[in-house]
This record gives C-alpha cells, structure tokens and sequence, in this order.
C-alpha cells in the first residue's frame, strides 16, 4: 500500500476537533504527507423578494466566514505541524469536502463521527455523506456519545 500524500481533516469547529484534527496529524506525520484543515460555513439562503435584508445576510455571512477562519487558525498552531493548509469555504458542507477532496489531490480524509445522535441522524450525518461520495479513503474519528 503506498503511503498518503495529502491528507484532508474537515473540521466542524465542535469542542471535539482537536481529537480529530490530533488524529489527521499523526497520520500526516507517519505518512510525511501534507495536512490540509477545511471548515465550510454553510450556506446562508437570502430573501431575495426583499432587498433590505441584502446586507444584513451578508455581514452575518462575513462574521461567519471571519471566525471560522479565527478558529482553524487556532486548531492550526495547537497541531504544531508545519506542512499545514488552512481553508475556509461556504458552501454545502458535503458537497465542498467532496469538491476540496478532487481539486487538492487529497488521498485520505479524516473527519469526526458523532455517536450520540441515533440510527437515523447517523444515516443523515455529514461523515456518512463523505463516506458514500469520496473518491480516497475516509477515517471517520470516533467522538464519543
């Protein structure tokens, strides 16, 4: 089996990421690989029937965009890894760990897997999503109940 080049850990900025992001470096270590972090803000829907709630939905969006970044930045150096990306994007969440996944030449993506949710959200969960559309292999990173 050869080695992972790029590793992608996506992130939900959860009191659990460090774990999970822990867990994509080691990896990356063992490897020599490159370790990307993604965090994607979600899509917020404007009301387009309505102008004046145009720039209120953006500022929000940008606050978004601005402490998401904040965040990656600080799981960044808690990893004290060098060979390391930090991205923020928006979007669907599964559809941009997908789309990173193709245009990065990623070969692994490690993402955390939450346990206390029940059979049916776990079917509609964000890594299940991942698990079933990646194009390289996935490590779901248990986080517990």
């Amino acid at each position: 089996m050869r080695g992972y080049q790029h590793i992608l850990c996506a992130v939900d900025l959860s009191d659990e990421n460090l774990a999970v992001a822990t867990r994509a470096m080691e990896l990356a270590k063992q490897f020599g690989a490159k370790l990307s972090l993604l965090h994607v803000v979600e899509y917020i829907p404007i009301d387009l029937a309505n102008e004046l709630v145009l720039p209120q939905q953006q500022e929000i969006e940008d606050q978004l965009i601005e402490q998401s970044r904040k965040a990656i930045s600080l799981l960044a150096s808690k990893l004290e890894f060098e060979n390391i990306t930090e991205n923020t994007v928006t979007g669907s969440t599964k559809a941009e760990i997908i789309e990173f996944t193709k245009d990065n030449m990623v070969d692994l993506i490690v993402i955390g897997q939450h346990g206390r949710h029940g059979f049916s959200r776990l079917l509609g969960s964000t890594a299940n999503a991942v698990l079933h559309h990646a194009s390289c292999d996935v490590l779901a990173v248990y986080i517990g109940a």
